[in-house]
């Protein structure tokens, strides 16, 4: 039997919520993502535990442990415990008792075995006793030792229950997926019979699949799935991810961090931002990519003005986009402009120039210096008055 472990187990505070559970005769189990990303040896971050225990329970039971209980989603069994200032979400076995495709309603349960059933993906449903025992009621071991990534019994039914499983499904195969295996052909066939139904989601949850989607390693395959499938369409109308692939290429040359903004301007689409309900920020981000993608500021500007990192995101953009050579001394001259600085100020004008006029005397000055690649000094600047 399989055996997790790890100081997100371990650790006195997270033992103390399932003791408080344990001692009181109920179940305590870590449940999803902690569990799947112990076994493959990733980091563990947010820590579910699913028990037999009703959430009017367990808000009783850790009151009288000393610790403190949120009903953050009551309505579908699940109490935030925090114990030592670290929260654990305990959820009460469900199963579903009727859907519409964005919500369920939910029924309490003491199986197991229907709490994995109404889950998404078989990885995703293995859990483990405090002891890190794992149990795996659906046989999700076998998918996730074989990068496997499938949905629960009929791919079809699971996506009806909730339309979003489409997206993350993409994201899921994107970090997890075998990518030499390609993607399961049920669950393609089910999201193209299904794809539809993407447009009754909200723009926030959208977005917010498709930037962790965008932001993972490599997501060239799963969008160009996507595209395949007519997924794509519903989401982004217009987009192409024929790019993604090179863009990825270039960003590892350059020595990159995955950045879902850039890759997002090399998509393109229709009302990006309104469909993914992005902020102005983000928004205001997105738009300076596609601009600047196109105009003749030169790689030196470009660091100056936006900073190293995103200005090697323009120029990789370019380099993709309009079928650029990629020559590595133009990011070392957007790392310089980066670090210039201008060699006047606003006192080196006065009194000749004052108020509004000094203003804009000091921009065309400062455009000068960065047109001659940052050469002219303070005296060279002078002598232009």
């Amino acid at each position: 039997m399989a055996v997790v472990a790890g100081d997100w187990l371990s650790r006195d505070a997270t033992q103390a919520v399932c003791r408080m559970l344990t001692d009181a005769g109920y179940l305590a189990y870590f449940v999803g993502g902690c569990v799947r990303d112990a076994l493959l040896g990733l980091p563990v971050g947010d820590v579910d535990i699913c028990t037999d225990a009703r959430p009017a329970t367990i808000q009783d039971l850790a009151g009288k442990a000393g610790l403190k209980a949120i009903p953050t989603g009551i309505d579908h069994g699940t109490i935030t415990v925090v114990s030592d200032g670290i929260p654990h979400e305990v959820t009460t076995f469900r199963r579903d008792v009727e859907t519409d495709g964005r919500r369920a309603v939910v029924a309490f349960s003491s199986s197991i075995e229907e709490d994995a059933r109404r889950r998404d993906f078989t990885m995703n449903a293995l859990y483990a006793d405090p002891q890190g025992q794992v149990l795996d009621p659906l046989g999700g071991m076998a998918d996730l030792k074989a990068r496997r990534l499938r949905f629960i019994e009929d791919a079809d039914l699971r996506i009806r229950e909730d339309y979003l499983r489409i997206l993350r499904f993409f994201r899921f195969h994107a970090r997890f997926g075998d990518p030499e295996a390609g993607l399961d052909p049920e669950a393609l066939n089910a999201i193209a019979s299904n794809a539809e139904g993407l447009e009754t989601l909200s723009a926030e949850r959208v977005g917010s699949e498709m930037t962790r989607l965008l932001g993972g390693a490599d997501p060239a395959p799963a969008m160009a799935a996507m595209q395949q499938t007519g997924a794509l369409v519903h989401v982004l109308p217009g987009a192409n991810p024929a790019p993604l692939a090179p863009l990825i290429h270039v960003e590892r040359l350059v020595g990159l961090a995955p950045d879902w903004g850039a890759r997002l301007a090399a998509l393109g689409g229709e009302d990006t931002a309104e469909r993914l309900r992005l902020s102005r920020k983000d928004t205001a981000r997105l738009m300076l990519f596609r601009e600047e993608v196109g105009s003749a500021r030169g790689p030196g500007a470009l660091g100056y003005l936006y900073g190293a990192t995103e200005a090697a995101h323009i120029l990789t953009l370019r380099v993709v986009l309009l079928e650029q050579p990629f020559d590595a001394q133009l990011f070392q001259e957007a790392r310089e402009g980066a670090t210039a600085t201008f060699p006047l100020s606003a006192r080196d004008l006065m009194p000749a120039y004052e108020g509004a006029a000094l203003g804009q005397r000091l921009a065309v000055l400062k455009d000068r210096w960065i047109g001659s690649g940052f050469t002219l000094d303070r005296a060279a600047l002078l002598r232009e008055e």
